[in-house]
């Protein structure tokens, strides 16, 4: 079975742009993959067409030689924007190796370890009405979500690192009051916050057992992770940024880390996460897996989380908008706390791609922040 092409769709997404990849074969199976970065889809775009020409003609069945000559033909290591557009062609191969075998993907994984797998949901990020905030998280909790993910809370545009760790404290201490000691409260930072205020936010949220706080520190120096992890006792995640096993492997073998933020459309595909999550298992690190983007992640991030013996939770992606949910004929089904399991050959997803084609979107830029004196800051 050769790769005849590679064909590169982007799908409105609630004012962003999906940016689905699918590879199709001479024996008229396709598999879809989707990358992960979409603030810089167009770099990822080209990252594409340069693959394209490595992949064309070749065995798709032939799934880790081609992540070995994607990620190392180029001389260079992958980084981010390479290794996202590795990831959707790889993903896309694991699909139609499913496809083109009859069985799900995460029966070429090694199979099932368990029947479904946990996923939390996002209570948003307007806080201005607190009590709507609480009154919200437990309508989620008596609906049967069990893990309930919120964000560090500030202004709009702004970031003042100190006030923003204060109003964290309170808030997550006010949420744990709301939704009582039975559900799991994760906390993302989302790399807002230098060493010595994420210091103070994990010491001071750690009598109210957060799952997990995410994304403390900016992930340029993973070495400052040492320093957090002396000082507090809170589970820690990190990884959603992170292009490889290699970034991966310098905090898992030293146990920084008590979840690993795997994103399957950033690092590498299907190829490198299972790799990761290898690692991971070594370590007693659990897969929190990373997923804000569309089906064909989440239906990834399942199959790898299905097959995978040190699992966490799953990211439960926004539900697509109308227009685009109507263009797949499969996709992942979720209940209240839960990612149902899939058998249906592949990755168990797929579109209408005549109409897809119809569509068109750009990625919106990501929202800035500043800090009080006007610097730019991490949003």
């Amino acid at each position: 079975m050769k790769i005849t092409g590679v064909e590169v769709l982007t799908l409105p997404d609630h004012g962003d742009s999906m940016m689905l990849v699918v590879v199709d074969t001479d024996e008229g199976l396709h598999g879809i993959g989707e990358v992960g970065i979409r603030s810089r889809q167009r770099a990822v775009a080209g990252a594409v067409e340069h693959l394209t020409d490595l992949v064309l003609g070749e065995d798709a069945m032939a799934v880790e030689h081609l992540w070995q000559v994607m990620a190392r033909r180029g001389f260079f290591p992958a980084d981010r924007v390479v290794g996202a557009a590795i990831g959707a062609i790889d993903t896309a191969l694991w699909d139609l190796r499913g496809k083109a075998l009859g069985v799900p993907v995460h029966t070429l994984l090694g199979g099932p370890v368990r029947d479904r797998v946990a996923c939390y949901v996002h209570l948003g990020d307007d806080y201005e009405d607190r009590e709507a905030f609480y009154d919200r998280a437990r309508g989620l909790a008596a609906d049967g979500w069990r893990h309930l993910r919120f964000a560090l809370p500030h202004p709009p545009g702004v970031l003042d690192q100190r006030q923003s760790m204060r109003d964290g404290i309170e808030l997550f201490h006010r949420m744990r009051e709301a939704v009582g000691d039975d559900v799991e409260l994760i906390l993302d930072v989302h790399t807002r916050l230098d060493p010595p205020e994420a210091v103070t936010l994990c010491r001071e949220v750690e009598s109210a057992r957060p799952y997990f706080v995410e994304d403390p520190l900016r992930c340029e120096n993973l070495d400052s992770y040492a320093r957090l992890r002396a000082a507090t006792g809170v589970p820690l995640a990190a990884g959603e940024q992170f292009a490889s096993k290699w970034d991966f492997a310098r905090l898992v073998e030293r146990d920084l880390i008590d979840y690993a933020r795997v994103d399957v459309a950033v690092a590498g595909g299907l190829t490198e996460a299972r790799k990761i999550a290898a690692l991971c298992e070594v370590h007693h690190v659990k897969l929190a897996t990373h997923n804000p983007l569309g089906p064909v992640t989440a239906a990834a991030s399942l199959h790898l989380n299905l097959a995978s013996p040190a699992v966490g939770v799953q990211e439960h992606q926004t539900e697509p908008e109308p227009a685009v949910a109507a263009l797949f004929s499969a996709r992942p089904a979720i209940v209240p706390g839960w990612v149902e399991t899939d058998d249906t050959p592949g990755l168990g997803v797929d579109l209408d791609r005549d109409a897809a084609r119809r569509m068109h979107a750009t990625a919106d830029e990501r929202p800035a922040l500043r800090a009080l004196d006007g610097s730019f800051t991490n949003w």
